[in-house]
């Protein structure tokens, strides 16, 4: 996501299983600067979303990378991965 000079990631989610999850969106910028949100999807049918802080523009946002992962909650933090997502750039002149 990118507004006003800034940029950001999101994700959506619905969790409709009686499983906690967890998940963790990560956001990769020019030069190495990351961001990191850790989220505890709740359970349910309605849809939810998880959001890395906004920081400054470093670039065009195709330069940006995001990455969300969803796991099931184990014992003593994350348990096995269930989806992992990542994001896309269209090239300038489209697909």
């Amino acid at each position: 996501m990118a507004e006003a000079g800034e940029t950001w990631a999101r994700t959506y989610y619905r969790n409709p299983t009686s499983v906690e999850l967890t998940a963790v969106l990560s956001l990769m910028a020019p030069g190495g600067r990351a961001w990191q949100a850790n989220c505890l999807p709740h359970e349910g049918d309605e849809p939810g979303l998880c959001e890395t802080p906004r920081a400054l523009s470093l670039g065009e946002p195709s330069a940006y990378a995001a990455v969300a992962e969803f796991a099931a909650d184990g014992d003593g933090g994350h348990g096995p991965l269930l989806l992992r997502a990542g994001s896309n750039s269209v090239a300038a002149e489209g697909r």
